[in-house]
């Protein structure tokens, strides 16, 4: 077996047809193939059925292609290892980053400090994508992903979690008018309540503040599974409602908007947000300076920390 084999494999595997895979790894199809039956012949799995248009992924092969994902995402941090043990990678960043963020996060802060962070460093190539938590937690294990901007704590022993900020929820009340009456959590009317679709880790939390569950986004004679804090605005706005928003979701309302929100009294609900990683992530320096960039941007957002909190997690136990 050797690299451009694990190569080889990974490109099929995402192409599904041997021509195009051959054309991004720069080869002839008839040596890309070749290569790839010499690796089957090897290990004595059949990774791809041929007869297939397009080529299909075996069982066998499914674990093999994710056992090899792993491995060449081991061996592309090798170059940053080396310039770890060498002193040499001095102060500027280069290489690649893919960058997994969550929906209820992206567009509140991707867009705060991405200009001039790629800016700053114009030999880093940044890869992001907005997902959710489950496949951001599922890609970093099988390294598809370097970096997940997520809601922490995750609780997983396989990643490393880096602080960002502390965010407090606040309440949309569509009914209310004015926005500097705090609110108890106990004053909320669930009837009115609507909710991100399942699979929000945002969804669990504000079931968590409200203790409620098994709500299936019903609202009179409506159903409706809302996947952004956008959509959701508008239909609470439509329709008389209310909702929990984070703080930073907040800041560009609009001013008639901004009358409804509403702050909670007693002990604040708050997320945290953070930055995770895989525990053999090693690209720590690019990690170091996404951090500082992200909390530069976003702490004067929040303002100062002056409440008593109730930490949320984002996940269900």
């Amino acid at each position: 077996m050797n690299v451009q084999q694990i190569e080889y494999v990974i490109a099929v595997s995402k192409s599904r047809t041997f021509g195009e895979a051959a054309a991004k790894c720069y080869v002839t199809q008839s040596t890309l193939s070749t290569m790839v039956a010499r690796l089957e012949s090897e290990l004595g799995v059949i990774i791809f059925d041929r007869k297939t248009k397009p080529v299909s992924v075996t069982i066998e092969g499914e674990k093999i292609i994710h056992q090899l994902k792993i491995i060449s995402k081991e061996i592309s941090n090798l170059d940053d290892v080396v310039d770890l043990v060498k002193g040499e990678s001095g102060n500027e960043l280069q290489g690649n980053l893919k960058l997994g963020a969550i929906p209820t996060i992206a567009p509140f802060v991707l867009p705060q400090f991405l200009k001039g962070f790629l800016k700053k460093y114009p030999n880093l190539q940044l890869e992001v994508s907005e997902i959710p938590t489950q496949k951001i937690i599922d890609q970093l294990l099988s390294r598809d992903l370097d970096v997940g901007l997520v809601s922490i704590p995750l609780k997983h022993e396989d990643l490393v979690e880096i602080p960002l900020y502390t965010e407090p929820f606040h309440l949309y009340d569509r009914n209310a008018k004015d926005g500097m009456i705090a609110v108890n959590i106990d004053e909320i009317d669930f009837k009115r309540l609507w909710l991100l679709e399942e699979g929000h880790c945002m969804r669990n939390q504000v079931e968590k503040i409200c203790e409620i569950k098994n709500r299936n986004g019903q609202i009179g004679n409506l159903i409706y599974k809302s996947g952004t804090i956008n959509t959701l605005l508008k239909l609470v706005n439509q329709n008389n409602g209310l909702t929990l928003l984070p703080h930073l979701a907040t800041l560009d309302l609009s001013r008639s908007e901004k009358r409804h929100i509403h702050q909670f009294s007693d002990l604040v609900p708050v997320r945290r947000i953070g930055l995770v990683v895989h525990r053999h992530y090693v690209k720590k320096k690019i990690l170091h300076k996404l951090q500082e960039a992200i909390q530069q941007k976003i702490m004067p957002l929040i303002g100062k920390v002056d409440w008593d909190e109730k930490v949320i997690d984002p996940l269900y136990d």
